[in-house]
């Protein structure tokens, strides 16, 4: 009646849970390394230290997942969009005061005492299920205006309330999941094509509001946000400064860029010190010392710690790991039995494919700095639940791949 089915044992991927397993063993032994240098975490009861706290949310996760499983996912896209809807209205609370939390100068958190509840990384989940369910009609119906524009509008919605919070790097993963999902249903390409090329004209200009127009004129933003994209495309503050500024303002703006690129450059420094096969496990004198700032070492910057320990053959296990979650996700997406599966397991894939570029990316500078997480290795309860869940979404299409 709810679409609860037995899950035989080989009915799952076992491929993809190994590399599951072993990314979660990475995640557990690394944020151990990265916290434990730390005399306030060394001074906590076992139970209250930061990596035991992940492998109890690697635990509720997996439970989590292995229950989505048991329920058909055409039962659970038939409640995607009041999951969307109840998303949509916490996107809205976290940014009402002394309802969001607010840290690091934004307000992406709803604290629950017990948990730190961040509603984009549930509102993610939540868009692919929607996504899912509303581009899964049928292809003739894709090719009205009108239908393209809804889709549009369900992406854009989360899209602009995260970027609200400020959380810059959550609501970028959006666009290319929403885009190739759409590609993948069948909407018409001329029209993806023209909204690709809004989106890249829009890009440049921004880029060069960034780069080379007066303060005056740029695009109201976060000054830290804006302090980051011009660290990554290697503007001085300087270059910004009021005509007539003193030496002394000069050079307290040179000291401002110096801190603010201080965790980029301290985490290429961790990955380019790693070498071959790294310094070992615990060795990392980067994090040890204090150097990649503990605050940041086991969240965002969880790879630089990763890198500099186990060096390139430990960074390409990782890569390699990744990559088989996400071919076998490819895999499960092109054996589901209708397109409603197939969009998910696209959708999921995209978005975890977008989190590891974005984060190894700003590990290494390829990217500019946001607060994307690592999935599976960063600390971080909400970041850990929605990573599970959405391999047991891969799952639960893989489970149900025969007829009905």
């Amino acid at each position: 009646m709810f679409g609860l089915n037995p899950v035989p044992r080989e009915s799952f991927d076992r491929l993809q849970i190994a590399a599951l397993v072993g990314l979660m063993f990475i995640g557990t032994a690394f944020v151990f390394s990265a916290t434990m240098v730390d005399d306030i975490q060394l001074e906590k009861a076992w139970f209250a230290q930061v990596w035991f706290r992940q492998v109890a949310w690697y635990a509720i996760g997996v439970g989590v997942a292995v229950a989505l499983c048991v329920v058909d996912y055409h039962t659970l896209a038939r409640w995607s969009f009041v999951a969307y809807g109840l998303m949509i209205v916490c996107l809205v609370a976290v940014l009402i005061p002394h309802i969001g939390s607010m840290r690091f100068g934004a307000r992406r958190w709803i604290d629950l005492g017990f948990f730190q509840f961040q509603p984009s990384e549930f509102a993610k989940i939540a868009f692919v299920l929607a996504g899912a369910n509303f581009l899964s009609r049928p292809p003739d119906e894709l090719k009205q205006p009108m239908i393209f524009w809804k889709g549009i509008g369900l992406m854009m919605l989360p899209f602009v309330l995260i970027l609200k919070e400020p959380d810059l790097g959550s609501a970028l993963v959006l666009l290319p999941t929403g885009l190739v999902m759409m590609l993948v249903a069948g909407t018409p390409r001329s029209y993806l094509l023209k909204l690709i090329g809004i989106v890249g004209l829009m890009a440049t200009l921004f880029v060069v509001d960034i780069k080379f127009l007066p303060t005056r004129w740029q695009i109201p933003m976060q000054e830290y946000q804006r302090n980051r994209l011009l660290i990554y495309f290697g503007r001085n503050y300087t270059d910004f400064a009021p005509s007539g500024a003193t030496p002394a303002e000069l050079r307290r703006m040179r000291q401002r860029q110096a801190d603010d690129g201080y965790n980029i450059h301290q985490a290429l420094i961790s990955v380019g010190s790693g070498g071959l096969i790294g310094k070992g496990w615990r060795q990392g004198t980067q994090n040890a010392l204090g150097y990649l700032p503990r605050a940041v070492a086991h969240n965002d910057f969880i790879f630089s710690v990763i890198a500099e320990e186990e060096g390139f053959v430990g960074s390409v296990i990782v890569i390699t790991l990744y990559a088989v979650v996400l071919f076998t996700g490819l895999r499960i997406a092109g054996s589901a039995r209708d397109r409603l599966g197939k969009l998910v397991a696209v959708g999921v894939v995209t978005l975890i494919f977008s989190h590891v570029f974005i984060n190894i990316g700003m590990n290494i500078r390829i990217m500019p700095v946001t607060g994307v997480p690592l999935p599976l290795l960063s600390y971080g309860g909400s970041s850990v639940l929605c990573s599970l869940i959405a391999v047991g979404l891969m799952q639960n299409i893989h489970i149900h791949r025969r007829g009905y």
